[in-house]
């Protein structure tokens, strides 16, 4: 029993003996590594074309086992060029994916990049008001909306493809904008620190296979700039008159002015963000201020 009981322990605890703080650490880096690149995968139509892989990888392990050398000699020439063929079949997905690494807070969080003025996303009571009643009233009417607004990445590109206004968000303006027959009805509106920048705006549109049949372009474009972007979608349905949001490259469907609202507030509560950086900044003359008072 002894003998079998120093076994046991060699057994478990042996290759732990050599561990050291490193490899931990190493360990939890690929961990979280792997995890979000199948998260990423499961949510892009590489889950399609990364099942496509796995059954070549099968074959290829077949060809092999069974010694198959006229296949294996084909193969191991097309290696170098299978490389190169898989970069480009996932080239839309791997660009999204450095474009959200570079976009993600887990990387904002611990870096100085940010914009400290962040009061420029703010929004008053007056102006998430004037956006809900908005958007509620245009779906009323079966009125189609597309009304983004811009957070910390920059939207310019989109706002140079429409007719500049900059102006007040008021709800008989936005009504106007995406009224039939309009000048401006057609495209989206970007607001921009609490002011309508641009209307007709020309937005990318969604590659996504999972999204419902039944939503259309404007749905479609919402979810699309969700997507490379931190922006906040409002879609109003001209064909059901239902409201929708778009945040993050996922769409809620339906959902009421109490839920709006709830998340155009958020954009008002921007301080404790601010603060993160200001540790690594040092404080600020008004808050050094406030605790002198």
């Amino acid at each position: 029993m002894e003998q079998m009981k120093e076994a046991v322990k060699k057994l478990i605890l042996g290759p732990l003996q050599n561990v050291e703080f490193n490899d931990i650490f190493e360990i939890i880096i690929l961990s979280f590594l792997i995890y979000h690149i199948l998260v990423w995968i499961k949510r892009t139509k590489a889950w399609s074309l990364l099942k496509g892989g796995i059954v070549c990888i099968l074959f290829i392990g077949l060809v092999y086992i069974l010694n198959l050398q006229t296949i294996s000699w084909i193969l191991s020439n097309l290696y170098n060029v299978g490389i190169i063929a898989i970069v480009i079949i996932f080239q839309p997905e791997l660009r999204r994916a450095l474009e959200q690494l570079g976009n993600n807070k887990i990387m904002s969080d611990f870096t100085l990049l940010s914009d400290s003025k962040d009061g420029g996303n703010r929004f008053t009571d007056d102006i998430i008001n004037d956006i809900v009643e908005a958007t509620f009233q245009l779906g009323k009417a079966k009125t189609g909306a597309l009304i983004v607004i811009e957070q910390k990445i920059s939207l310019i590109e989109y706002i140079k493809t429409g007719i500049p206004l900059d102006a007040q968000i008021t709800i008989p303006l936005l009504i106007q904008i995406f009224e039939h027959n309009t000048p401006l009805h057609d495209g989206a509106v970007i607001i921009r620190k609490g002011r309508i920048v641009s209307a007709t705006c020309y937005l990318p549109l969604s590659d996504n296979m999972g999204i419902s049949k039944a939503l259309g372009t404007r749905h479609r474009a919402g979810l699309g700039i969700s997507e490379v972007s931190d922006s906040i979608t409002i879609i109003a349905s001209e064909e059901t008159g239902h409201v929708s949001l778009a945040i993050g490259g996922q769409l809620t469907r339906n959902i009421s002015k109490e839920q709006l609202r709830e998340v155009l507030e958020k954009l008002q509560d921007k301080t404790s963000e601010t603060k993160r950086f200001r540790l690594w900044k040092g404080k600020s003359k008004k808050d050094e201020g406030k605790t002198n008072q």
